[in-house]
């Protein structure tokens, strides 16, 4: 079977593409290289280092390739960074996956499996059900929700097969640590192994539920063959307050003899309480979480002690009115 994964250098990407290659699947990837790295991608996958805003190019690929299963996993996920990159978000979170919508219809593909977001979900009451009210409160988690909404009406109108996946709060090793906005606690390892204080936007009581990315390969395999027109959360049952986690995280660096010191700037506009129940996932998908949190933590921890030197992503600001201090570029490091 031939499957094309968007995003296939990203952490989902990387992890799931190695899974389904060793399982003698054929691989097509996606990914213009933006927030992920070369070296994450397979020798086994058929690469393009391709924008997804490049229409043309997205067509000629699913022409050429005439894959059966689409994977959308490409994305700028950043909630907080969002309401600043306006254009920015929407071109590359709506309008990229249009292209791929776009590509999959022209081009008779069985199934799109899409990846959106907790983000939808905005202010309610966790733990958020598929049933959820959608009321998402920035732009990324809009751009998610017109996605979703845009591809059901492919299937009403174009019979394009689909299943929606709302997975949070992913890490793991290969996860891009050299984004100034995005992947909290990859951030903070890396400020500890560059001797910088970890920093809490506000108080630090946010509640999230962090899960391990290698019990996704099993349920995202599973909705190849089955499942059409299913939304399914998946993720960590336990949550944790953001504070609890820096603690965690100070004692693993500091056990291997970095200094970690925690402090706390201004808070952001966000979500206070966010994560997700998973009895849908548990009961169709037979998902099983087991995420050992200081363990997993422990791993990253390592892998990072041995990455290479990159430059830090810093973005182009659409607006800078009410720009939080830690974002400013004086300040990023």
């Amino acid at each position: 079977m031939k499957i094309l994964i968007t995003g296939i250098a990203g952490l989902i990407g990387t992890h799931f593409s190695k899974y389904l290659l060793d399982k003698n699947y054929e691989i097509i990837g996606i990914d213009s290289l933006f927030g992920g790295f070369l070296e994450n991608v397979d020798k086994r996958t058929i690469f393009y280092k391709t924008d997804l805003i490049d229409h043309l190019e997205v067509e000629n690929i699913f022409r050429k390739h005439k894959p059966d299963i689409v994977f959308h996993f490409a994305a700028y996920a950043s909630e907080g960074l969002s309401p600043f990159i306006r254009r920015f978000n929407y071109n590359n979170n709506v309008i990229c996956s249009v292209n791929v919508i776009n590509g999959c219809i022209n081009n008779n593909i069985k199934k799109l499996i899409f990846t959106s977001s907790m983000a939808v979900y905005g202010n309610g009451k966790p733990p958020f059900t598929e049933k959820h009210k959608l009321q998402p409160i920035d732009p990324y988690g809009i751009a998610k929700y017109s996605v979703e909404q845009d591809i059901k009406v492919a299937y009403d109108q174009f019979g394009l097969n689909y299943t929606i996946i709302r997975p949070h709060n992913i890490i793991g090793t290969h996860q891009n640590m050299w984004d100034a906005y995005r992947n909290v606690i990859s951030i903070w390892i890396r400020r500890i192994l560059n001797n910088q204080p970890i920093l809490i936007y506000g108080d630090g009581l946010q509640t999230r539920a962090f899960s391990d990315i290698r019990y996704y390969m099993e349920p995202f395999e599973k909705v190849i063959y089955n499942f059409n027109k299913e939304t399914f959360n998946i993720g960590a049952d336990k949550y944790y307050a953001i504070k609890d986690v820096a603690e965690i995280l100070k004692e693993i660096s500091e056990n291997y003899g970095y200094k970690c010191i925690i402090e706390h700037a201004e808070k952001r506009h966000e979500v206070k309480n966010a994560y997700c129940d998973h009895t849908k996932s548990k009961e169709m998908l037979d998902f099983k979480d087991n995420t050992n949190i200081k363990t997993l933590i422990e791993k990253m921890f390592l892998w990072a002690r041995e990455q290479p030197k990159r430059d830090i992503v810093v973005m182009d600001y659409e607006i800078e009115k009410d720009l939080y201090s830690y974002w400013k570029r004086d300040e990023i490091k």
